[in-house]
């Protein structure tokens, strides 16, 4: 079996959109058939005013229901460059434990990878899904963000692996 299905899953957490036009709400991602996720962002530069800020949810229902911070980020990584070419190395970011991602360097003359991990351990007993949104940075910058799911309680070939809000 390949790797996908096996060892991890993608989802979708924003899709690449103009972060200028308004904050963008992540889709819900149903974690309790998995060990845990990584939130990929990227941020393409822009002309942004303000660095856009990843703030990481929790929730009690696919829609709607509870939403609170999820302030398990104590550790992220990050790779920046004015345009990344692939040759990058990760740096290690740490902060007091928050929901909330961010560096003033992201506002508008690099390009930035981040990753943030969180535990499917770490939600409140009440919770299931999380999801992450990206801050509107005030002016026109490109931004998305992926979930990476690992440790898969069900393993399968990808084509039969369970729909990730579901």
């Amino acid at each position: 079996m390949k790797a996908l299905g096996r060892l991890f899953d993608v989802g979708v957490a924003v899709v690449p959109v103009d972060l200028g036009t308004a904050a963008s709400t992540g889709k819900r991602l149903h974690l309790t058939n998995y060990g845990g996720v990584a939130i990929v962002g990227f941020l393409n530069n822009g002309t942004a005013a303000q660095a856009p800020v990843f703030d990481v949810q929790e929730h009690t229902a696919a829609s709607s229901g509870t939403t609170r911070d999820l302030d398990v980020v104590a550790t992220y990584y990050v790779k920046s460059a004015a345009t990344l070419a692939g040759t990058e190395t990760w740096t290690e970011v740490t902060q007091a434990a928050a929901s909330e991602i961010t560096n003033a360097d992201w506002d508008d003359a690099n390009q930035v990878l981040v990753v943030a991990e969180v535990e499917a351990t770490a939600l409140s007993a009440d919770c299931e899904w999380i999801s992450v949104t990206i801050t509107d940075p005030g002016t026109a910058q490109v931004g998305a963000a992926l979930y990476i799911m690992y440790d898969l309680a069900i393993q399968r070939a990808p084509q039969n692996l369970a729909n990730p809000q579901a």
